[in-house]
């Protein structure tokens, strides 16, 4: 196998990679288990069906930012990120992260659509079942799960390889101990404990990818500042220039390949956002004034991760590998980065990586899991199965489906191993089979002429107009399947575009043909919460008391509304604004030109790249911290008192609930710029 050849014998030993996978899994999940008990115990925060899927809807800006960015911080973000970087130069990490940041930005304004047309939703798929009826909801039923799987396989993919690479441990081991302790505090939990450990992941991830950039650019041995790094970068074009690049350099954004990848990697990841359940799980969840905030910040603060993870972990790689260059398989692996980190920093750099890229899996993970699960409890088992279900048997199944996923999908990624199929290989292939959804989903909640008919058959069509372009390029340039002619890049390229295009046509011809729906919304509003009573019963906790239960007052509605109402105006202007600034303004004149850095501009370059990564260590660290100061102190409080006798947990309890009704009414007063923008 690819990580063989690389490591032989592996910088780490078995008992490492055993103790990270097992006992810091295990660790996190008793970890999330007992806050979840004391949420419970002290905030009201019984794990009915309702918290356990959308948490209340009482999530807050800072904490939405973070689970945006530890769900989109997949293993492919550190590792696929890096090996573009090995292989193009600069222009890899760049093209990584602006072709990946637009669609949260983009994503923002679905989330304030979804807000806005059905509160009460738990997932996407209930409201396109609630405007369209059974048939659509079962296409893109489909296409949710086909993503969710896609996504799931790639994280064990990514993960087992570098686990088996740095310590030796079986890959299909490593597929089978990784969702371990996720799927244990997840079952606990639900989305919250999610987010919460999403927060703890994002910023262990952040301080590693510091460590790594300081190492290099800073204090290292063997490189230790910019300059250093772009010599050798210089002489490795020397040695090996890249064929596609301006002269030849890695120090270019004028990149034949990379811009193919470019594209490849921005359509591909309109599917990974748009029909990843996660995503809308994560907006369903936040407060209604948080939603918009949240996925900007998300998406800004995300941007830094893999640009500087990326120009660091792969230019590092080429840096330092001398005559002898990677193998093809292994930078298809993923294997850059912990090649570049061992050449570096030995065998600590080898503990980091493993270290990262188990934070990487897991927390994305958690998401897919709770993703899976909110599918199968409420458009599978409640839509067809038992549509009168008590919430006491939703979090049931729920639970069993955590457990039963993260199962079969060790399994698929075990498959794919042995077939030779890498992490790589199916991140180029995602968009291939699920971008055609993206546009009939998202026309869903913004364009109300959509039919029924063009909705259900142009994801169906485009996806047949994708895999024949994927094909049939692959047998008009290389004459044979396999794996690797498949997966070169025009195939991929053409298969990508055609699919997320192809709805372009298929849509409005559809929808004129059989004549347009001029949908009201109205069916989507009356989606109901699930009657928990029973499980907040059980726990001797007053429903009205769980966060999320109460309905609110009719003033806090109106205002809500009216913020939503304003956020999505804002969200259209800021959305065109990062888009053309991301994918037009910055990297075209660059690529234009074909201008090859300077040492002071690569100098600047990996600067900006270190104040962005601080700027989003105060988004998703500082922030999250701050804005929960409150719930913090009053947990830690009431557990003092509780622990002590000094006031009975009925008291606390009440407590809890008048201040979450405070911050509630806070958070939907004020002005409109305190409503709608992150501080």
């Amino acid at each position: 196998m690819a990580q063989e050849s690389l490591f032989v014998p592996p910088p780490l030993a078995p008992s490492f990679g055993y103790g990270i996978i097992i006992g810091l899994g295990f660790l996190f999940a008793f970890g999330m288990i007992f806050v979840t008990w004391a949420l419970k115990r002290y905030r009201n925060e019984v794990q009915t069906s309702e918290m356990f899927t959308t948490a209340g809807r009482t999530v807050k800006t800072g904490l939405v930012a973070s689970g945006v960015v530890s769900s989109w911080t997949w293993a492919a973000t550190l590792l696929q990120s890096s090996s573009v970087g090995y292989s193009y130069g600069v222009s890899g990490p760049f093209y990584y992260a602006a072709g990946a940041t637009v669609q949260i930005i983009l994503f923002a304004t679905l989330a304030i659509e979804l807000k806005r047309q059905s509160p009460n939703a738990h997932t996407v798929l209930e409201v396109i079942r609630a405007r369209y009826g059974k048939f659509t909801h079962i296409v893109f039923t489909i296409f949710c799960l086909m993503t969710n799987i896609l996504v799931s396989a790639m994280l064990l993919a990514g993960g087992s390889a570098v686990s088996s690479s740095m310590t030796g441990i079986p890959t299909a081991a490593a597929c089978y101990l990784l969702p371990l302790g996720v799927v244990l505090y997840t079952m606990f939990g639900g989305v919250k404990s999610t987010l919460l450990t999403d927060y703890a992941h994002s910023a262990v991830l952040i301080i590693l990818i510091f460590v790594f950039a300081f190492t290099a650019y800073a204090t290292g041995e063997k490189l230790g500042s910019p300059g250093k790094v772009y010599d050798l970068l210089v002489e490795a074009a020397q040695r090996h220039p890249v064929e596609g690049n301006a002269s030849g350099s890695y120090l270019t954004m004028r990149s034949r390949e990379g811009g193919i990848f470019f594209v490849i990697n921005l359509v591909g990841n309109f599917g990974t956002v748009f029909l990843d359940a996660s995503y809308y799980n994560k907006a369903i969840a936040a407060h209604p004034v948080s939603a918009f905030p949240g996925y900007v910040l998300g998406g800004l603060c995300w941007f830094a991760i893999p640009w500087l993870c990326a120009t660091t972990m792969g230019l590092v790689a080429l840096a330092l590998e001398g005559p002898e260059r990677m193998l093809p398989a292994d930078v298809t692996a993923g294997l850059a980065l912990p090649f570049a980190a061992v050449k570096m920093m030995g065998s600590g750099g080898a503990k980091a990586t493993v270290l990262l890229i188990f934070m990487a899996v897991t927390s994305a993970f958690s998401a897919q899991l709770i993703a899976i699960s909110s599918i199968v409890t409420y458009d599978i088992y409640q839509a067809y199965i038992n549509p009168k279900a008590s919430g006491k048997r939703l979090v049931a199944i729920s639970h069993l489906t955590c457990f039963i996923y993260s199962i079969i999908l060790a399994s698929v990624a075990v498959g794919f191993y042995y077939a030779g199929i890498s992490m790589g290989y199916l991140y180029l292939l995602m968009g291939v089979i699920i971008s055609a959804a993206v546009i009939p989903m998202a026309l869903s909640l913004l364009w109300k002429q959509q039919n029924w008919i063009a909705a259900s058959l142009s994801p169906i069509l485009g996806l047949g107009v994708s895999l024949t372009a994927w094909l049939v390029t692959t047998k008009k340039q290389y004459g044979t399947f396999s794996v690797e002619t498949t997966g070169a890049n025009n195939p991929m390229l053409a298969g990508n575009v055609a699919a997320l295009l192809s709805p372009i046509v298929f849509v409005p011809i559809l929808t004129y043909a059989f004549g347009p729906q001029n949908y009201d919304y109205e069916s989507m509003k009356q989606i109901r919460k699930v009657d928990d009573s029973e499980l907040a019963a059980a726990a001797d906790v007053d429903l009205e008391l769980v966060p999320g239960q109460a309905d609110s007052s009719p003033d806090q509605t109106e205002e809500e509304l009216a913020s939503l109402n304003r956020a999505a105006k804002i969200a259209r202007i800021l959305t065109i604004v990062m888009v053309i600034s991301l994918l037009v303004l910055w990297p075209m004149p660059m690529y234009g030109s074909s201008y090859v850095f300077s040492k002071p501009f690569f100098t600047g370059w990996i600067t900006v790249g270190f104040i962005w990564l601080f700027g989003t260590s105060m988004g998703v660290i500082v922030y999250p911290f701050w804005e929960g100061r409150a719930t913090m102190k009053h947990t830690i409080k009431s557990m003092y008192l509780d622990a002590t006798g000094k006031t009975s947990i009925k008291t606390l309890r009440a407590q809890a609930a008048e201040d979450g009704e405070e911050e509630s009414q806070e958070g939907s007063t004020g002005t409109p710029a305190e409503k709608v923008t992150p501080k």
